[in-house]
């Protein structure tokens, strides 16, 4: 399949349809395991744009993925999770060489949730944002919990569909995103070097936006504008950063700017307007109520503790 622009697939049914599946036996809910895919032929690019959410754990990948303007490969054997939440552009590249993955695809329509407890519940979980670089590399045991769970929500969708098949596969989605949850908040903490990495990159990035001209002529840094050049999606970022600082993007932005200020009202002569218009701010006040917010102080009243 070779295309430019991406394939909107609307309902659960076209995705089986795409990949010559049988039809689904729910229209709003299936799980689709990778071994009963037809093997590609020849090379491709494939871009999609699901209107429902997809969650996947592959084994044995040997692709490359794309999502906005980065690209990523990969090529290794252990499990590895994907989530994927409706209106998302995800591209995936095939070459004559490619072997198809093993594992499992569960595809949830929206409407599905609709009147249970993840109807709205499901958009607190911050990986559905995340990028395919950002995707969640599971342990051998942490693989067989997923597989578990996948397991009971494939026999109660293969089995005839009743009244409480909903909520019986609603609560197994529930735990099995629950468990998601908990293993990035583990994979932040091991994969330290990764990530202690992206926190220097950080430090740096923000050093040299505040240092530079770009404070005063754009304002302060967006934290999509952060993310982007960090090369990771705006909800990872928050995520890793809320578990390795306990701060927010946004905190952390700030808590540079102030010390900045501190740097400006100490050592030079600036009116607390001038330096207000040089850190980016339009209005002298909007500067002077963050800075007493972080600090507990004005800024005429921390400078008097250098004079």
């Amino acid at each position: 399949m070779n295309s430019t622009g991406p394939h909107r697939i609307k309902t659960i049914a076209e995705f089986h349809q795409l990949r010559d599946l049988p039809k689904p036996k729910h229209p709003l809910i299936s799980v689709v395991h990778f071994d009963v895919f037809k093997k590609r032929q020849g090379k491709g690019t494939e871009h999609l744009l699901f209107d429902f959410y997809a969650i996947s754990l592959k084994r044995g990948m040997n692709h490359t993925y794309k999502y906005g303007q980065q690209t990523y490969q990969y090529d290794f054997n252990d499990g590895v999770m994907f989530f994927m939440a409706p209106n998302q552009v995800f591209s995936v590249q095939f070459d004559e060489e490619t072997r198809g993955p093993s594992g499992w695809m569960l595809l949830i329509h929206p409407d599905f949730l609709w009147n249970t407890s993840l109807a709205s519940g499901i958009k607190k979980y911050a990986f559905f944002d995340y990028t395919v670089n950002e995707a969640l590399f599971l342990s051998e045991v942490e693989e067989q919990k997923m597989n578990q769970i996948i397991r009971i929500i494939d026999d109660e969708y293969q089995d005839r569909i009743d009244a409480f098949s909903q909520a019986i596969i609603v609560s197994q989605l529930e735990t099995l995103l629950h468990y998601s949850d908990r293993f990035y908040q583990r994979q932040f903490i091991t994969r330290q070097k990764v990530n202690h990495e992206i926190l220097e990159r950080l430090e740096s990035i923000l050093n040299e936006y505040i240092n530079s001209e770009k404070l005063m002529l754009q304002g302060l840094p967006s934290v999509q504008y952060i993310a982007e050049n960090l090369h990771v999606s705006p909800g990872y970022l928050r995520s890793l950063l809320k578990q390795l600082t306990g701060q927010s993007t946004q905190q952390l932005i700030h808590e540079k700017l102030i010390e900045k200020a501190k740097e400006k009202l100490s050592t030079t002569q600036l009116s607390v307007s001038e330096i207000a218009y040089e850190l980016g701010f339009e209005q002298p006040q909007s500067f002077s109520r963050l800075f007493k917010s972080k600090t507990h102080q004005s800024p005429l009243a921390f400078r008097e503790q250098f004079n």
